[in-house]
């Protein structure tokens, strides 16, 4: 995969996936742009993207609010005259129904998980060059769910939906595509978890951070072009795996 001289966008770039990804692309060779609203690992971030020879951006703002996007397009196209990528990654959880998630609460986590990344798509859309791709990052949690996680589940169904909207929409000028993480530990330290934790899994292990950036770089990846549209669900085969009360060590106790 050669990205030497690419321009990539991430959006909550400055910490857990968002983070890792920036640093791969740019270890890679790519420019890379982040947004997030972490001003102190923002920076931090810059400096480490920068350490790899490459043209930097870090913009602090919250892209819940539309001039923030405005400004952020601006300063990137500004900055580079066109984009190869845009990694939609930033979003939030407000709980949900059961630990009272109001109305301005699950629509913040809208406006950052689905608002943001159409809108953002929309500008940078002839901003970029040929052979560009979009990857929204959306979650296994956009088809399954634990109790009280509405705001965060919604926004992550409506960015897989979105997913195959825009490709459809955008065809012939930016494939776009998702990935699902499952369960990632985005410190890749492995240290706080159990060994039924990681053996639950069929790949006998939780997810690392590199394990969604070299997704993300797979959909980017300009060999991968009859790709689009599609969601890769990279959690080590967990939501494949039924799992009845009595096997393999779990047994049921709820009502």
């Amino acid at each position: 995969m050669d990205f030497k001289g690419k321009v990539c966008v991430v959006t909550g770039g400055a910490n857990g996936i968002g983070r890792c990804i920036s640093l791969t692309f740019a270890k890679a060779g790519a420019h890379v742009a982040i947004i997030d609203l972490d001003k102190d690992q923002g920076e931090k971030v810059l400096v480490d993207i920068t350490a790899q020879g490459v043209k930097g951006i870090f913009f602090c703002g919250d892209i819940a609010k539309k001039e923030t996007l405005d400004k952020f397009a601006e300063e990137v196209i500004r900055t580079y005259g066109n984009i190869d990528y845009l990694i939609n990654n930033a979003c939030l959880s407000r709980s949900g129904i059961l630990s009272g998630c109001d109305y301005e609460d699950f629509n913040d986590v809208l406006n950052v998980g689905i608002t943001a990344p159409y809108m953002l798509s929309k500008l940078f859309l002839h901003a970029f060059a040929a052979g560009g791709a979009i990857v929204n990052i959306s979650s296994t949690r956009s088809t399954m769910s634990q109790a009280d996680t509405e705001s965060y589940t919604a926004a992550k169904g409506g960015i897989s939906a979105l997913t195959h909207a825009l490709a459809i929409s955008l065809a012939g000028k930016v494939r776009v595509n998702s990935v699902s993480p499952g369960w990632i530990d985005v410190a890749d330290n492995n240290v706080s978890h159990t060994q039924p934790d990681k053996s639950q899994h069929p790949v006998k292990r939780i997810g690392k951070a590199s394990d969604i950036a070299r997704a993300v770089m797979f959909l980017c990846d300009a060999q991968n072009d009859f790709i689009t549209g599609e969601n890769i669900t990279v959690d080590g085969g967990m939501t494949k795996q039924m799992t009845y009360s009595g096997e393999n060590g779990w047994v049921y106790e709820g009502k």
